[in-house]
C-alpha cells in the first residue's frame, strides 16, 4: 500500500467536463479521481468506468464530473488507516481517500500495483478469435516499411504485432487470425522461430481487399463474437469486460472507441452577416469520439462481406446498419489508445510502454531492458 499526499493531482470540481476528468484521470495514472466541493470536501469518485457508463447511457460528451461520478464512495478517518488494505481487498478498490472530521481529503491511500504477470479467467466467457488485420503497406511509416513490414516494426524490442498478442493472450484469448499481404513471408517466417504460447493462422490475400475484405478467405466457421483489430494500435483495456459488455448489449458490432479533445491553436472568431464579429474564443478544444480501430462482431455479420474486392470495417458496420443490425460503441480513454501509425505516435507508444513497466515493476527503463528509442525511430 502506498499513500499520497498530492491531493491535488487526484480530485477536481464537480462542474468540469467529461473530457476535463477524464484528462485528470489520464494524467493521474491511477485511474481514478475524487469529486471534491468548492471547500475540497469528499463528493464522490469517479474512474473511466464511470465515464463510460454515462456516455453509454447518454449516448454523448455533454455533462460534467457531477452527472457521471459515483457518489457512496469509501473514506477513512486517519484513525482508521490500519484496516485499510483489507477493507480495500474486500471492497475490490484500488483506492481509498483518508479524511478529517469535514471529510477533506488529507491524503490518498493506494494498492500497490503488480506486474501484469497473471493471465485473465475468462469465467464463462468464450475464448473469442482475434483477427488482425495486417495486409497492409502501412505507407504512413514510409521509408522504414520499405525495410519491414509494419506489423514487424519493433516498439521496445517486440514487434508491434506480437505485442498485441500478448495483450490478448494475458486478457484471456489465444486463437489468432493474422492476414496478411505486403511482405507477407516475412511476417511468417518471423513467427516460424518464434515459441508463443497461442495459435496462428494465416490468411493470405493475392491482392489488397481492405480492412474487411480479407476475412471473407477465412474458411473457419464461426460461433462466438470475434475480435478484429488493426496490426498498429495498442488499446488498454479489459478485454473481458468488453466481450462482455458486446454480449449483453444486443451489438452485432461494439466499436472500441477513444475519447480524444483537440486544441485549435489559434483564435477562432464568431461572426454574424456582413462580417461582424460578435465573439472570440481562444484556442478552444473540440471533443470527440474517434474509431480506434478494434471491434468485436457477430460472424453472422460477415456475411456482407463481398468476396474478392476492396471492403472496409467501415463498410460493414453501414451494411450492418442498414440491414437492422445494431452496431454500438464501447468508449476508453484518450491514453488507453495507442496508435503506431505516424511516428510521434510511435515515440509516444515506447515512452508508454517504457512508463507502465517501471510503474508495475518500480524500477526504471534501463533495468527493465527497454532502454532510448532504438535510432529505428
Amino acid at each position: 500500500m502506498t499513500s499520497d499526499r498530492d491531493v491535488e493531482r487526484f480530485t477536481g470540481l464537480p462542474g468540469m467536463s467529461l473530457m476535463e476528468a477524464m484528462q485528470r484521470i489520464d494524467a493521474g495514472s491511477r485511474g481514478i479521481i475524487f469529486i471534491v466541493d468548492s471547500d475540497s470536501r469528499l463528493m464522490g469518485s469517479l474512474t473511466d468506468g464511470d465515464v463510460r457508463r454515462y456516455i453509454l447511457r447518454t449516448g454523448g460528451l455533454l455533462g460534467s464530473a457531477a452527472d457521471a461520478m459515483f457518489r457512496d464512495v469509501k473514506a477513512l478517518g486517519e484513525s482508521e488507516t490500519a484496516g485499510a488494505e483489507q477493507l480495500m481487498k474486500e471492497k475490490e478498490i484500488n483506492s481509498i481517500p483518508v479524511v478529517d472530521d469535514e471529510r477533506r481529503i488529507l491524503r490518498i491511500l493506494f494498492r500497490e500495483r503488480k506486474l501484469k504477470d497473471t493471465r485473465r479467467e475468462l469465467k464463462g466467457l468464450p475464448d473469442a478469435p482475434v483477427i488482425i488485420m495486417a495486409g497492409g503497406k502501412g505507407t504512413r511509416l514510409y521509408p522504414y516499411t520499405k525495410i519491414l513490414p509494419k506489423p514487424l516494426i519493433p516498439i521496445g524490442d517486440v514487434p508491434i504485432i506480437e505485442r498485441i498478442m500478448d495483450r490478448f493472450y494475458m486478457g484471456g484469448f489465444d486463437d489468432f487470425y493474422i492476414t496478411v499481404n505486403y511482405r507477407k513471408e516475412m511476417i511468417k517466417a518471423y513467427f516460424a522461430d518464434q515459441k508463443l504460447p497461442y495459435r496462428i493462422h494465416f490468411v493470405e490475400e493475392d491482392v489488397p481487399l481492405g480492412t474487411a475484405g480479407s476475412i471473407r478467405l477465412i474458411e473457419d466457421e464461426f460461433t462466438t463474437p470475434v475480435f478484429v483489430t488493426n496490426c498498429d494500435i495498442l488499446i488498454d483495456v479489459d478485454l473481458a469486460l468488453l466481450l462482455e459488455h458486446h454480449m449483453t448489449s444486443g451489438n452485432a458490432i461494439t466499436v472500441v472507441s477513444s475519447l480524444q479533445n483537440v486544441q485549435i491553436p489559434y483564435g477562432v472568431l464568431q461572426a454574424r452577416e456582413q462580417g461582424i464579429i460578435v465573439g472570440m474564443e481562444e484556442k478552444p478544444s473540440l471533443s470527440y469520439l474517434i474509431n480506434t480501430g478494434m471491434y468485436i462482431v457477430d460472424p453472422a455479420q460477415f456475411a456482407h462481406i463481398p468476396d474478392g474486392r476492396m471492403f472496409h470495417m467501415t463498410d460493414l458496420m453501414l451494411q450492418t446498419m442498414r440491414a437492422g443490425g445494431r452496431v454500438g460503441m464501447y468508449p476508453i480513454g484518450e491514453n488507453a489508445y495507442l496508435d503506431m501509425g505516424q511516428f510521434e505516435e510511435m515515440r509516444r507508444m515506447e515512452e508508454r510502454i517504457n512508463e507502465e513497466s517501471a510503474l508495475e515493476t518500480g524500477i526504471n527503463n534501463e533495468q527493465v531492458g527497454y532502454g532510448p528509442i532504438p535510432d529505428i525511430l
